[in-house]
């Protein structure tokens, strides 16, 4: 079934039906494929980076500002490293949502 031929008739039909169901709001978000935006491993990168740096001031300046900036900013880095790797792991086009 690997190759399959249409007709350019076939063909004109198919892309008809693809762009009426395109148009449909509940499956045409179904029929896109998600893109990949590059602000989540950026962000990630980012707030890696600020609790890296803000452990290492802590740890030589035993300051508590900076220690309770650290606590503040590594949990929220850990959930945003955790959503990049659940992106990175889900297949390319299976988008995850919550039905209603």
């Amino acid at each position: 079934m690997d190759d399959v031929r249409l007709s350019l008739r076939e063909w004109l039909i198919l892309k008809d039906i693809e762009s009426a169901l395109r148009r449909g709001r509940r499956i045409g978000g179904l029929l896109r494929t998600p893109r990949r935006s590059i602000w989540l491993p950026t962000a990630v990168g980012l707030l890696v980076a600020a609790s890296g740096f803000l452990m290492v001031a802590g740890i030589r300046t035993s300051d508590p500002a900076v220690i309770w900036a650290f606590a503040a900013v590594w949990p929220f880095a850990l959930l945003q490293a955790f959503r990049l790797l659940c992106r990175w792991t889900t297949p390319h086009g299976i988008s995850v949502k919550a039905s209603r």
